[in-house]
C-alpha cells in the first residue's frame, strides 16, 4: 500500500506524506461500524467504545475532531469527547471516506502494530485503572493512539517493521542509527510532529516531547528503578528528589508506561529493554518486581484473548516457551538449494532466454522470463530494475517476494557510491556479514528496508557495452547456498545474451 516512489528522506517531507494518508479498515469492521453509528439506541458511550475497536477509525475521528475545532484552547483527549465534538453524521461521513478492504490487502505490518498499540491498551487498563478512574477515557484512549504516528508509516510502508526488528532486535544495532538510516530522520522527532499536528491528545504529546527532548527524567528514574529489591532504599532516593517524584506520579506517563511494556514484549520477555520498563512501571506502582511481572503477563493473556488473528504475533504466545527463548533468529542455516522440479523450469526459462532470434515481443516479457528464471533457481526475494539512458534513475520493471511498494519503486543512482559502480560498468557485489558494514551505508535506504539481509546479491547487466539493468536478489536473508549461486551466474549471463538478442531484433 505504497504511497510515493521512493522513501522520503527529511522531516518535512514525511510529515507532508503521512500527515493526511487514508488508513484501511477491515470490510467487516467497517459494516459493523457503519451500523452502530446508524443504530439511534446505542449511546456516547456504546458508539465511542465501537470506535476505539477499530483504532485506524479511532485515529481519524480524534484528528478530526481536533483539527477541525482548532478554536478550542484544548484538544478531545478521548474519542468519546471527539464523538461528541463531530456528531453522527460527521462520523459517517468520515467513515465513508475510510478505505475498505479485504483483510488479506491490509498490510501485515500495519495490523501488528495495531496490534501492538491495543495490548499497550489492554496493559494500561490492567494496571492502571483502578488508580486513574476518574481518568479512564483519557488512560485508555491515549494508551489505544500513542503509537498513532507509526501507524500510516507501516501502512505506506510495511517493509521497514521487518528491517527494524533484523536490525534492531537480532543484530543489536543502535534504533537511532537504523532510524537514519532507513528513514534518513529520528523516528521520535517523525512522531513529535505528527503528533503536533494532528493535534493529539497532551498526555501522547508529552511523552514523546520527553523522549525526545527530555531523557534526563526517565534516566534518573530508571536509575532508581534498578534497585528494586530495596524499596525503602527508592523511596528515599525519591524523596531526595522532589522533582523527579512529582514528575514520576504524573497521570500522564501510564500511556508512556504501558506502551513501552507492550513494545519491549514484542521481541521477548527476558530482554534488557524490556525488563527496564517493568521495572519503571513497578516504580510508579511501588510494587516488587515479581508482583508487576506477573500482572504483565496476566494483562497480555487477557489481551491475547480479546484480539484473535493467526498471522499476527502476541508476545503472550511467548509465556508458554522456556523463558529465554525468543521469536526471532538469526538466520544462521544455509538456504535451501532448488529443488529438481525448481530447476528443471530453470533450464526452461534460460532456453527461453538464449532462443536467437528472441521469443520476445517486448521488454516486460524479457524481465518477467528473467525474473522467474531467477526465482527458479533458488532465489526468494527478486527486483530487476531498469536503468534509463543517461543513467539517472533506476525504475521497477519486475519484482517477487518482496513488499508490493517495490513496483513503483525508483532510485537515483548518484545518491549512491555503490549503484553509481555497478551502472558504470557490468559488475558484482556480493554483500555477506564480513562485508555488511563496508557496503550497507553506501545503499539507498528504501533498497535496503526491502531486503534486510546480510547475504544479497547486486549484479549490473549490459547491453551493447552499456549497463542497462540492475538485479538485486536474496535467499529471504539466509545464506547463499552454492548451487543457488552458480546458478544464479549462468542466469544473469543468459539474461545478457537475451538483451543483445531483443536489441537486435527486426534488424
Amino acid at each position: 500500500m505504497s504511497t510515493s516512489k521512493s522513501l522520503p528522506r527529511t522531516l518535512d517531507a514525511w510529515v507532508q506524506l503521512l500527515g493526511k494518508l487514508p488508513l484501511p479498515i477491515e470490510q467487516q469492521q467497517h459494516l459493523r461500524l457503519r451500523r452502530i453509528l446508524a443504530d439511534s439506541r446505542k449511546t456516547w458511550r456504546e458508539i465511542a467504545e465501537a470506535i476505539e475497536s477499530s483504532p485506524s477509525f479511532a485515529l481519524q475521528v480524534l484528528r478530526e475532531a481536533n483539527q477541525s475545532n482548532n478554536s478550542l484552547s484544548d484538544p478531545a483527549e478521548s474519542v468519546e469527547t471527539a464523538l461528541s465534538r463531530l456528531g453522527l453524521s460527521r462520523c459517517e461521513a468520515l467513515l465513508n471516506q475510510a478505505p475498505a478492504l479485504p483483510e488479506s490487502e491490509i498490510p501485515l505490518a500495519f495490523r501488528q502494530i495495531l496490534l501492538i498499540s491495543q495490548h499497550a491498551s489492554q496493559q494500561a487498563r490492567g494496571l492502571f485503572g483502578a488508580r486513574l478512574a476518574r481518568l479512564w477515557n483519557e488512560l485508555h484512549g491515549c494508551s489505544l493512539l500513542f503509537l498513532a504516528p507509526i501507524w500510516p508509516l507501516l501502512c505506506a510502508h510495511p517493509q521497514l517493521l521487518e528491517a527494524w526488528e533484523q536490525r534492531v532486535l537480532l543484530k543489536g544495532e543502535r534504533p537511532a542509527a537504523v532510524e537514519k538510516d532507513l528513514l534518513g530522520v529520528s523516528l521520535i522527532q517523525l512522531c513529535v510532529k505528527l503528533s503536533e499536528r494532528w493535534r493529539l491528545p497532551e498526555w501522547i504529546v508529552r511523552g514523546y516531547r520527553l523522549l525526545e527532548r527530555d531523557r534526563r527524567q526517565l534516566v534518573k528514574a530508571l536509575h532508581i528503578a534498578r534497585d528494586n529489591e530495596h524499596p525503602l532504599h527508592q523511596q528515599q532516593m525519591l524523596d531526595e528528589d522532589t522533582p523527579l517524584r512529582h514528575w514520576l506520579t504524573q497521570p500522564s506517563n501510564c500511556v508512556l508506561l504501558a506502551n513501552g511494556l507492550a513494545v519491549s514484549a514484542h521481541h521477548a520477555w527476558d530482554t534488557a529493554h524490556s525488563l527496564r520498563w517493568q521495572r519503571l512501571t513497578g516504580l510508579y506502582l511501588q510494587i516488587p518486581l515479581s508482583e508487576l511481572q506477573q500482572e504483565v503477563h496476566q494483562h497480555a493473556v487477557s489481551s491475547a484473548r480479546l484480539i484473535h488473528d493467526a498471522a499476527l504475533w502476541h508476545p503472550a504466545q511467548a509465556l508458554i516457551w522456556p523463558w529465554d527463548a525468543h521469536r526471532l533468529k538469526p538466520a544462521v542455516t544455509t538456504a535451501p538449494p532448488p529443488k529438481r522440479d525448481d530447476l528443471a523450469a530453470w533450464r526452461q526459462h534460460c532456453a527461453r532466454l538464449l532462443a536467437d532470434p528472441s521469443s520476445f515481443a517486448n521488454v516486460p516479457q524479457l524481465t518477467a522470463c528473467a525474473r522467474d528464471a531467477l526465482q527458479a533457481c533458488g532465489l526468494k526475494r527478486v527486483l530487476l530494475m531498469l536503468a534509463d539512458r543517461h543513467h539517472t534513475r533506476l525504475q521497477t520493471q519486475q519484482q517477487v517476494g518482496i513488499d508490493a511498494s517495490a513496483a513503483s519503486l525508483s532510485l537515483d543512482p548518484t545518491q549512491s557510491q555503490v549503484l553509481k559502480r555497478l551502472l558504470s560498468e557490468p559488475g558484482q557485489l556480493r554483500m555477506t556479514p564480513s562485508n555488511i558494514a563496508q557496503f550497507s551505508a553506501l545503499l539507498p535506504g528504501n533498497l535496503k528496508a526491502l531486503f534486510p539481509s546480510e547475504h544479497l546479491l547486486l549484479r549490473s547487466l549490459a547491453s551493447n557495452g552499456r549497463v542497462v539493468m540492475l538485479v538485486v536478489a536474496d535467499q529471504g536473508g539466509q545464506p547463499l547456498n552454492d548451487v543457488s549461486l552458480q546458478a544464479f551466474g549462468k542466469t544473469v549471463q543468459c539474461i545478457e545474451r537475451a538483451l543483445g538478442c531483443f536489441s537486435r531484433r527486426g534488424r
